[in-house]
């Protein structure tokens, strides 16, 4: 028989805030932490601005090397303790086995970025090794390992935008499956030149603002931030009188491998991800979609045509929003974050409003959220979508 997985804390960092809470009162509000970029020149860009979590301090650190970390692990260190001190769990994650589940596009890019320049400038041979110490994607959960004194998993997760979903749902499983009693899942990703350069280059980035499922959408914005949950089994939480904040009830993914960038515009593939999340719930009703919604033509048409090949007549009625024009895109954290979020919606009982939507498209037939509006939120299904066709759902409920 699948145990029951229970979410009992939350970590979070974001362009609108430090913590859940502070994330979610900027987002209710509808206010957005978009702003030109100051972290490099961004002005030989397409687009100039982005999502940088400019409240974020990096920690203390009490068992690691802190020059020698990337400002990724440094978000995760964050992110992590938040969580377990939510979750009461900073002690007693150290006493039993637990999974580390995280989800990255980047990993340590910006020490990655700093090696390659200066081999460049001084020469590969003179180039700083600490400087790639903390570079690939596998270090950083190894590191919340040693800082935090745990045993057990680490797993890595880097199928791009899917990857913080990816991440949670594969913690989800092994403790459903009584491998685990608890785990520590999520995704993170900063902001980096390099990459902001990249999808600059493929035309993705919008030069004025997000707006997800509005006719004049024209792109993308890139953000940073990490987004943690610790996941136990239930009767594991209800033994150690954890406050449970809800309950992950399913999980779903796929793959369309149409194409390196592009979604397939059937958004077959996309809506099987959902209908596996909601077979595997055991078909709930969903009060509310947080949508992947990232601004793009090709993306947001797919989600919302994926979104009405899976719920057909209910499509209208299901109130959908993307948080991407707040936040940015955090890539493979964006699924975490957005995890968290749809948490938080079910338990203050409102939806974060689908901010500068002004025009409906006609491709985009579905139930925008105008204005952060107040709902009996039970049951929400939040999607992630990403580079190479790989798609990702969660379906997260009101714990009873």
């Amino acid at each position: 028989m699948n145990k029951r997985v229970v979410v009992t804390g939350m970590g979070m960092i974001t362009a609108c805030g430090i913590g859940p809470e502070d994330n979610w009162s900027a987002m209710a509000a509808g206010i957005s932490g978009i702003k030109e970029i100051q972290s490099f020149d961004a002005s030989k860009y397409r687009g100039k601005c982005g999502g940088e979590a400019r409240g974020f301090t990096p920690p203390a650190v009490e068992k690691l090397n802190k020059g020698r970390l990337d400002r990724a692990s440094l978000m995760l260190i964050h992110t992590v303790h938040q969580a377990f001190v939510q979750a009461d769990a900073v002690d007693a994650a150290q006493k039993e086995d637990i999974l580390v589940s995280l989800g990255t596009t980047l990993g340590g890019m910006l020490m990655g970025q700093a090696f390659h320049k200066e081999a460049i400038q001084k020469g590969l041979s003179r180039a700083r090794v600490s400087l790639v110490s903390d570079y690939l994607a596998h270090y950083q959960p190894v590191n919340i390992i040693r800082e935090f004194g745990l045993r057990g998993d680490t797993v890595s997760f880097s199928n791009a935008c899917a990857s913080g979903t990816n991440a949670i749902g594969y913690g989800y499983r092994r403790i459903r499956n009584g491998e685990y009693g608890m785990a520590v899942c999520g995704g993170y990703d900063t902001m980096s030149e390099f990459t902001f350069a990249g999808f600059n280059a493929l035309m993705a980035v919008s030069p004025t603002i997000c707006r997800p499922f509005d006719k004049n959408r024209n792109g993308l914005v890139l953000g940073e931030g990490a987004g943690i949950v610790v996941l136990e089994e239930l009767q594991h939480a209800l033994d150690r009188r954890a406050d449970i904040l809800a309950e992950v009830a399913g999980y779903g993914e796929s793959a369309d491998a149409y194409h390196m960038t592009s979604p397939d515009p059937s958004g077959k593939q996309a809506s099987n991800a959902m209908n596996n999340a909601l077979r595997d719930a055991g078909c709930p009703e969903i009060d509310y979609i947080n949508a992947h919604g990232t601004g793009t033509v090709l993306n947001d048409a797919m989600e919302a045509g994926a979104i009405s090949r899976s719920f057909g007549n209910r499509t209208g009625t299901i109130p959908v929003s993307s948080i991407k024009p707040m936040t940015g895109h955090i890539l493979g954290g964006a699924g975490a974050v957005e995890a968290i979020v749809s948490i938080l919606a079910i338990r203050h009982k409102a939806l974060p409003p689908n901010i500068n939507y002004e025009t409906r498209d006609h491709e985009c037939d579905i139930k925008i959220v105008r204005e952060s509006e107040g709902l009996n939120v039970k049951t929400v299904l939040s999607n992630s979508f990403g580079f190479g066709g790989t798609n990702a759902s969660l379906i997260l409920r009101e714990y009873v």
